[in-house]
């Protein structure tokens, strides 16, 4: 049968990135308490295109996965990396994993359980020169209290949950778990998904004792992870979704340690 996508392209124009996105994917991943655990991510894998090639095969990416199936975790992104490169004749390969990640999880007074899942992410690259870069990602979300409202007011503060985005590159391998656990301590309060009334009574009065800004919490943040000489870049992004203005609070920090 003719193969279109092996035919000249005359245009002279490269393809920085060209592949497959967002297939929904069954993967296992690295879970400290249980040893693995089983999650569906949503999958981008991409490779360059030379000028003289009008197309890439796409069917090639979903094959090299399948070969990965039962063992599609962090360790093996560097074996896939060069699959795709090898199979598909490029010079550059990028995949995106993204999933959620649970966590069980107990309230601060009663210990009543409920699983809290984390949007988790890991991005893996490998260029021309066959190096392989390797990002880990955590969307956590906390509850903050204004530190401004709290010293204004004769009573109370506003306060609001929000979002933590914290991305790490790293030496050596790094627990999803550890990454949530830092955000988690740097904000007025953790979100729990059960609580009890006792609960609701030691979180509200934790948050109202240690208010925090998005740029304290950022701060927090990047202070812990410059004093880790495992983390050799990081990127961390707080969002408050605020409760009394009709727009949120942001504040982000990127460094590069290496």
């Amino acid at each position: 049968m003719k193969d279109v996508q092996n035919e000249r392209d005359y245009r002279n124009i490269p393809i920085d990135k060209v592949g497959i996105k967002n297939l929904r994917y069954p993967i296992k991943v690295l879970d400290r308490r249980n040893g693995y655990q089983h999650t569906v991510a949503a999958i981008n894998m991409y490779v360059d295109l030379p000028h003289r090639h009008k197309g890439t095969h796409m069917s090639r990416f979903v094959e090299i996965l399948n070969q990965y199936r039962l063992e599609l975790s962090l360790r093996k992104i560097n074996e896939i990396l060069v699959a795709m490169k090898s199979h598909l004749k490029a010079a550059s390969a990028h995949i995106e994993i993204r999933f959620p990640y649970f966590i069980e999880k107990k309230a601060p007074v009663s210990e009543a359980v409920g699983l809290m899942d984390y949007t988790c992410a890991i991005r893996g690259s490998s260029d021309p020169q066959g190096q392989i870069d390797l990002v880990s990602e955590v969307v956590v979300p906390i509850s903050s209290v204004c530190p401004c409202s709290k010293e204004i007011s004769e009573c109370g503060a506003h306060n609001q949950r929000g979002e933590v985005c914290l991305q790490v590159r790293f030496r050596k391998f790094i627990w999803i778990e550890d990454m949530i656990a830092l955000v988690e301590s740097t904000a007025s309060s953790q979100v729990y998904s059960v609580l009890k009334r006792v609960d609701e009574k030691s979180v509200t009065e934790t948050a109202y004792q240690n208010p925090k800004f998005v740029e304290d919490i950022v701060r927090d943040i990047a202070a812990a992870l410059m004093a880790d000489d495992n983390i050799t870049w990081f990127s961390v992004g707080a969002e408050n979704f605020e409760s009394i203005h009709n727009h949120s609070a942001y504040a982000h920090i990127t460094s590069d340690r290496r």
